[in-house]
């Protein structure tokens, strides 16, 4: 089987949707024999801040010398970013191979009604390929919720890690935040560690009881005595036990999770017998890097993608603005799908947008640029619906001009689609860009 067939096959299963609940995966993990049960989790739930989190958290255990597997969601540049070793995609070949090899036990389940998801599908292929190759431990991102996705199967968990909370996917998790935090606090473990940090709401209440109930060891991110000492659009200085460290995830809220990252890590360090030293977390930290968030492409004009596409995304993003773009002409082109609380995330630029792009990603959910240009209008005095991504570029950029700015936002679908479009663009403009691409 080639690496295309076997993407076939992955995508082949994308029409039965996403569907709670773990008789499915649990099945088809004993015919494949539990590889998830081999294997050490540090296991991450949240509405945002989930990738960011995850890669610091691999990045230091990389540096310390541990063989770190990372399963996160979605990708952005390439499909096999969601199954990771030591920072490096899991191969073609190895992929290929993984579903040479379960496929047919997922054909032999479907004969006896049972439907395993697209997300189901690859979850199993991660803890397959990481048990196989040996992996010291593994950063594992949630999908939807905690309680009920199908990541929450596995028995080895040294800490639980619970980011941002916040209104989204409420068809499925529930309507109230107490709701959706009782779906993420699924992941905390009897007699285990969390780290979750306080964000002052109906969540903290639902996070601490299930801990309680469950004689959790629950620690909060925010009592870490971590400072930050400057803040740049490049770049967060901080002070943790008066070591300086570095991270290249900007915004405010990527301080939070950096609490969340070192809190975990000191977990690992001092209850679960890891050897990371104050260097190791340093270089971890400084290494991290995740596209798509907050991710500056371009300085002149200042060029920044970010997958903010819920209120709480939103509103960090529009901190980052104040903060990083103050008196720039900013241009922002957008683009959501329909499922998502646009109202509310628009709310959180107003006055803070000169122009608003509207485009549609590509995706089946997609909401149309013209739908989101009604409801941008409310917020924004002009507002473009258009159809071509890359005739939106070049607007975008011819609006701005090199003095200004463009902001990309929405969908984490939409910036992986115009993230190599934008780099082109600028390039054929002879601008500056700060990121390479393949051809």
């Amino acid at each position: 089987m080639t690496y295309l067939q076997a993407l076939d096959k992955i995508n082949s299963l994308m029409l039965f949707g996403s569907r709670p609940g773990l008789d499915r995966i649990l099945k088809f993990l004993d015919a494949m024999g539990n590889p998830q049960d081999k294997l050490k989790f540090v296991h991450i739930a949240g509405t945002n801040g989930k990738g960011s989190t995850s890669k610091m958290i691999a990045a230091v255990l990389k540096s310390a010398g541990y063989k770190t597997g990372l399963f996160i969601s979605p990708y952005i540049i390439d499909f096999r970013e969601r199954i990771q070793i030591d920072n490096k995609m899991i191969e073609k070949e190895s992929l290929a191979k993984c579903v040479e090899e379960t496929y047919p036990l997922l054909e032999k389940l479907k004969k006896q009604g049972v439907i395993i998801t697209e997300f189901e599908y690859i979850t199993a292929l991660a803890f397959k390929y990481f048990a196989e190759s040996g992996c010291d431990v593994v950063v594992l991102e949630t999908g939807m919720g905690g309680l009920l996705d199908c990541t929450n199967v596995i028995k080895n968990t040294l800490a639980s890690v619970i980011t941002a909370i916040s209104y989204d996917h409420t068809a499925v998790l529930g309507n109230t935040i107490e709701e959706i935090a009782g779906q993420k606090a699924g992941i905390i473990k009897p007699n285990g560690n969390t780290v979750y940090y306080p964000q002052g709401d109906a969540a903290d209440d639902v996070i601490a009881k299930t801990a309680q109930e469950k004689e959790n060891n629950l620690v909060y991110a925010d009592t870490l005595p971590l400072k930050a000492v400057e803040m740049t659009i490049e770049y967060t200085k901080m002070l943790y036990k008066n070591n300086e460290l570095l991270i290249h995830l900007i915004g405010d809220h990527q301080l939070k999770n950096a609490a969340l990252a070192i809190s975990a890590i000191e977990i690992l360090r001092n209850r679960c017998g890891f050897n990371i030293t104050d260097e190791n977390l340093k270089e971890g930290l400084a290494k991290a890097e995740m596209p798509a968030r907050l991710e500056l492409l371009c300085k002149e004009p200042m060029v920044l993608i970010d997958g903010a596409h819920n209120p709480n995304g939103m509103e960090a993003l529009s901190v980052a603005i104040r903060r990083y773009l103050r008196g720039k002409k900013i241009v922002c082109i957008m683009g959501m799908l329909k499922d998502k609380d646009s109202n509310s995330s628009l709310e959180y630029l107003d006055g803070l947008i000169d122009t608003v792009i509207t485009l549609e990603p590509d995706n089946p959910r997609k909401q149309s640029s013209e739908d989101l240009a009604e409801k941008a209008v409310k917020f924004f005095d002009i507002v473009y619906p258009m159809d071509s991504f890359t005739d939106a570029i070049e607007k975008a950029l011819n609006i701005a001009g090199d003095d200004g700015a463009v902001i990309v936002c929405g969908s984490l679908y939409l910036a992986s689609q115009l993230r190599p479009l934008i780099v082109r663009c600028l390039k054929k403009h002879n601008k500056n860009v700060l990121i390479d691409i393949e051809n």
